[in-house]
């Protein structure tokens, strides 16, 4: 472990053990009761993180039509995922405008509180101390002990999709695998967008995306336009983030099977195109959970990270991995893919309703 790194692991520790001698102690292992009017869920901060949090929310409105959910935001990515939720009564950006958090938030008592975290984080930890409910949830570990009403108890390596919704049989809402499948919040479509996914109809194209959130999980140019060529006879669509869309236009000039399409604003509009696809092959990012939430089948390009896979892979959907040799994204060849692709292409495999 980097230093760097290592130090602010050792504070968050630290803090941790801080707020577990100051704060009020709770059992961890007492069971909800009494009524369910409002809750505060400490959403994570990445998209990625969002979509998997989509699941919960929308279980929470069917079970509680009157809930009132509102959702902590710490990052403004979530903020903005999820402000046009009409699942959600209101969304409380945590780092801005204090006098309205102290108000809408902290002045307030809800019924309930759910830390969606499984590790210490100091932002969370505080939050959860501050806010002020009547029962508090959160996941099993040491640094969370005596801070919470009820600890929940699911293996390390649970897809963080089933763990957001751990918090389900608490209430007394079954929740299988199919109701914990992740969805995106309906966001504006361009007129662009809108015409675009008319073309292409059900040709069910394969989709590739490139971009990702970090540069170890990026793979190179070169290597997408190799993995192109070796598929002459179908038509891909080429997916990116803004930082990508110049690369994007460059495949899509150099390669003939490419059909060019429109850049796309959000995560919702990218849904809308990749709920037309085949299959898409994507770096491990959050493009994978919005396959999984359209029910796309999935060739992911992952890091020797088995956490990554088994927390934050393809769920409910078919896939293939690819793991790279080197720890980087970039270390995978591109014959590796495509044997990855021809073997979901071979399966005759069709969308999970």
């Amino acid at each position: 472990m980097k230093p760097r790194k290592k130090k602010k692991r050792q504070f968050r520790q630290l803090f941790a053990r801080s707020l577990q001698r100051l704060a009020p102690a709770r059992s961890g292992s007492a069971e909800f009761s009494g009524p369910l009017r409002s809750v505060a869920i400490l959403a994570q901060e990445k998209l990625g993180d969002c979509v998997l949090l989509t699941p919960l929310v929308r279980n929470l409105r069917q079970a509680f039509p009157d809930l009132e959910i509102h959702l902590i935001a710490f990052s403004r990515a979530s903020a903005s995922f999820f402000m046009n939720d009409p699942q959600l009564t209101a969304v409380h950006l945590v780092k801005k405008q204090p006098r309205r958090y102290f108000r809408e938030v902290l002045w307030r008592k809800f019924d309930l509180l759910f830390n969606t975290k499984d590790h210490p984080s100091t932002h969370f930890l505080l939050q959860s101390v501050l806010i002020r409910a009547r029962f508090k949830v959160g996941h099993k570990n040491p640094f969370h002990e005596g801070l919470y009403d009820r600890l929940l108890d699911l293996e390390f390596h649970s897809h963080m999709a089933a763990k957001n919704c751990a918090l389900l049989p608490l209430l007394g809402v079954t929740a299988d695998a199919e109701a914990c499948r992740p969805s995106l919040p309906a966001m504006p479509v361009s007129e662009e967008l809108t015409a675009f996914l008319g073309e292409i109809g059900a040709s069910a194209p394969i989709g590739v995306n490139l971009s990702a959130g970090q540069p170890n999980r990026l793979w190179t140019e070169a290597k997408w336009q190799a993995l192109l060529e070796r598929f002459p006879g179908e038509r891909f669509v080429v997916l990116s983030g803004p930082e990508d869309v110049d690369a994007k236009r460059r495949l899509e000039t150099r390669c003939r099977n490419v059909i060019a399409s429109p850049p796309t604003r959000n995560l919702y509009e990218a849904s809308r195109i990749v709920s037309k696809l085949r299959l898409l092959v994507t770096p491990d990012t959050s493009m994978v959970h919005v396959a999984s939430a359209t029910g796309t089948p999935v060739a992911g390009l992952y890091r020797e990270a088995p956490q990554d896979i088994s927390r934050f892979g393809p769920y409910a959907i078919p896939f293939e991995i690819v793991i790279s040799p080197t720890g980087e994204v970039s270390g995978i060849e591109p014959g590796e893919v495509a044997s990855a692709v021809r073997r979901l292409m071979g399966r005759a495999i069709g969308k999970e309703a």
